[in-house]
Order: structure tokens, then sequence, then C-alpha cells
């Protein structure tokens, strides 16, 4: 039975919904993870105890994004067997390969290493929960890549070709997969992108403490961390997202036109 485009319609309208709400947070997350690592590098490093409370404030923040994106990515993630079951059946030997890969290797990683980044300073050295925090912040942008290798296939399906025994799409090369152009320059555009919200982000608070005169060392030290990060950030959004408009040039010709 062939839905309705009504039905259709209202699908659409759901998952694009979920999805807006969902990447609310995911850049957050992505850039806020790698400040978290370059401030508590520095606290290792000096030893001075503003970087840990750097650390430990923007964490809090860090954690309460985490939280809501995980819930609105699970949600998200149903909505392909509730709303796209068909989809889900046509190509789920190719579609959710990168999807299980991310839930058992990026989300297991992020989600173990996010309760002993909150729970292990008092337990761990500071060299080992350094290592904690930078595999939270790994954990979080694999997630992102194998995420976007598998909206890479849907915009451009290499590596895949039809069974008409079993009428479903098949894999034929992972390789060719994994490293699809248009997987590839979405991943670093959407990872450049995300380091410079969470460095905006960082800016706007640490200036806001400023304003009203509220932990200036803290603020101050924030800000000088959070203005580098972000200004090279932003100059590498410039480059990667250029560099997207030229692949779909290639590969992408009538979205492009469209």
């Amino acid at each position: 039975m062939v839905p309705s485009a009504e039905l259709v319609d209202l699908s659409r309208l759901q998952f694009a919904a979920t999805a807006l709400y969902h990447f609310l947070f995911v850049p957050l997350t992505l850039g806020l993870s790698f400040l978290l690592v370059i401030m508590e590098s520095v606290y290792v490093m000096t030893g001075k105890e503003v970087y840990k409370d750097m650390t430990r404030f923007w964490g809090k923040l860090f954690g309460i994004n985490f939280a809501l994106g995980v819930t609105t990515g699970i949600t998200m993630e149903f909505q392909f067997g509730t709303n796209w079951a068909y989809y889900s059946h046509y190509v789920g030997d190719i579609f959710g390969v990168p999807l299980a890969i991310e839930g058992l290797m990026a989300f297991f990683l992020e989600s173990t290493m996010v309760g002993l980044f909150f729970f292990g300073w008092d337990r761990l050295s500071r060299v080992k929960h350094l290592m904690v925090t930078f595999l939270v912040a790994l954990g979080s942008n694999l997630s992102a890549l194998w995420i976007l290798i598998a909206n890479g296939w849907m915009q451009n399906p290499v590596g895949a070709e039809f069974n008409y025994h079993t009428m479903r799409m098949e894999m034929t090369s992972i390789t060719q997969l994994l490293f699809n152009p248009v997987a590839q320059v979405k991943f670093v555009h959407t990872v450049s992108a995300g380091y410079t919200t969470a460095s905006m982000f960082v800016l706007g608070i640490s200036a806001y403490y400023l304003l009203i005169g509220r932990d200036k060392a803290f603020a101050l030290r924030s800000i000088a961390v959070a203005a580098g990060f972000g200004l090279a950030s932003s100059l590498s959004v410039i480059v990667l997202g250029d560099e997207s408009g030229y692949t779909a040039g290639e590969v992408q010709r009538v979205k492009l036109a469209a």
C-alpha cells in the first residue's frame, strides 16, 4: 500500500521539527567539548586553579546541553522506524551501518566518559581526568562523523547497488561509503561551525560576567580561550563552506541548480 500524500507530508513535518530541535544542541556539544579540553590542558600544564574552575563551570553547561541533545537525538532516530519504515527497509543494510557504529563506538564512549568527567575530579589524577575530557570530545565528534556519513550517503548514494531479487539496496563498498566526498565536506564544515557556535556561547556569557563585574579573572581567561578558538574555527567555516559548495557542484548539480 502506498502512503497518502498527507501522511508523507505530516511525517516530513514531524521529522523536520524533531531534527530542528535536536540540532539546537548539537553544535554546542561539538564545540564546547573541545573548549573543555583546551581549558583543562592549561590547568594541567600550569596548575592554576582558575582553569580548573573554568573547566568545571563550562562542563556543567556542556552536561545540560549533552543531555538535551541525547534525548532529542534518540527521538529523531526512532522516527526512522515510525515515520519512514519503508525507507528503513529499503536502505537499512547501508544506512543502518554508520548509525549502528555511531551507537556502539561514539555514543557509548562519550556517555561513559561523561560520567567520569563529572564524578572523577577527586578520584582521578590531573592527567587521567584530562584524558577523560579528551575522550568525551572525541566521542562527541565521532558521533557527528558517523551520522554525517549516513547523511552524505542519502545525498550521494555511492558504494551500493539495487538487488532486484530482494528489492532492496545493498552495500558494495564500505570504503566508498566512508570516504564519500559529500560526507567528508559535510563533517568538517559541520564541526567547524559547531566550534564557532561554542566559542560565541562562551564569549557571550563571559562578556556578561565582565559587564556585571562578576568573576573578572574567570571571565577574561574564558574570553581569551574562546576568542582564539573561535577565530580559527570561523576562518575554517569560510574555507570549508566554500569547499562544500564546490563538492555539491561536482556530485549534486541538480540540487545546486535548484
